[in-house]
């Protein structure tokens, strides 16, 4: 399926709607009209090309044709590691390894989770350019959510507050956690100087982290972590706020002694599927550094 194709059959409470009003429920954007219009879409009642004026009659047939998306001559496809943990039509959920970009940046073209999405998508016969709707930092390891088409995107955007897309998180972090479930309310604004570095600041954007201990090792606590907002390394300025770093983030005050790189991990998104409209929850395990770390320090334990 290289265009998404939406079909409805209008119900009477619809009826004498214009195709505009119709569609603008379905939360279809002003700019995907104006592409269908203009670039090789098509509105179609009962397979007759109608215009958005069209007043619908109940029973009626509906047929929306998305153009096909073009890809940006400067996105290239590569062969890159990571594992698919949920496809479907629309969207699928893949398991990033720590080290990866999420995305590609001026300043590193490729080699980016997208990138290799957009390798598998043409390996599959899909040519359209991956969406991506939720973003890692480049050495936190665990789910990210694509789009397969521009609409998809769209309409997961336009619900991801927490009762629609909740990520949860593991961490490895510095010292002894007391207590151990708790709310770190606290707001998040970037570092005077920096262009990277967050730092809690009464003038940030509003911030909320909720944590809950899993096991106390003798080095470091374990925890399962869930964010109320979405700040940038929300999770790793909180941690670091209350005294508590995350093992291997030398950015945020913590020791790469156990860990080269910040011990975060994306384990399950929950979300309400944008066109099945149900729930979907997906998890990863733990990558391989996380891993050997709980299973060294059981060992130490003995």
């Amino acid at each position: 399926m290289n265009q998404l194709v939406l079909k409805w059959t209008i119900q009477g409470k619809d009826r004498e709607k214009t195709v505009k009003q119709f569609l603008q429920e379905q939360k279809l954007s002003r700019q995907s009209l104006t592409e269908i219009k203009y670039r090789g879409g098509a509105l179609l009642i009962d397979e007759r090309e109608v215009t958005v004026r069209h007043r619908l009659e109940e029973g009626e047939r509906l047929k929306v044709v998305f153009p096909k998306e073009e890809k940006s001559v400067n996105f290239i496809p590569e062969p890159l590691p990571f594992s698919i943990v949920y496809e479907d039509a629309y969207l699928l959920v893949v398991n990033k390894p720590p080290f990866l970009n999420t995305i590609p940046s001026p300043i590193e073209p490729s080699g980016s989770l997208a990138n290799g999405v957009l390798h598998y998508f043409e390996n599959i016969g899909l040519f359209s350019t991956p969406h991506i709707v939720t973003r890692l930092d480049k050495n936190t390891s665990g789910l990210v959510l694509v789009a397969k088409f521009r609409h998809v995107h769209h309409l997961l955007n336009s619900s991801t507050h927490p009762t629609f897309l909740k990520k949860e998180y593991e961490a490895f972090v510095e010292g002894k956690i007391d207590p151990k479930m708790g709310l770190i309310d606290a707001p998040i604004g970037r570092k005077e100087g920096s262009i990277i570095e967050r730092i809690v600041s009464e003038d940030g954007q509003s911030a909320r982290t909720r944590y809950r201990l899993i096991r106390q090792y003798d080095q470091f606590a374990h925890l399962r972590l869930q964010l109320d907002t979405g700040r940038t390394h929300q999770i790793r300025v909180h941690m670091a706020h209350i005294g508590h770093p995350l093992l291997g983030d030398d950015l945020y005050g913590g020791n790469r002694d156990m860990m080269n790189r910040q011990a975060l991990h994306c384990k399950q998104l929950t979300f309400i599927h944008p066109m099945k409209k149900r729930l979907l929850q997906v998890t990863a395990d733990l990558p391989k550094d996380m891993v050997q770390l709980i299973q060294q320090n059981r060992l130490d334990e003995r």
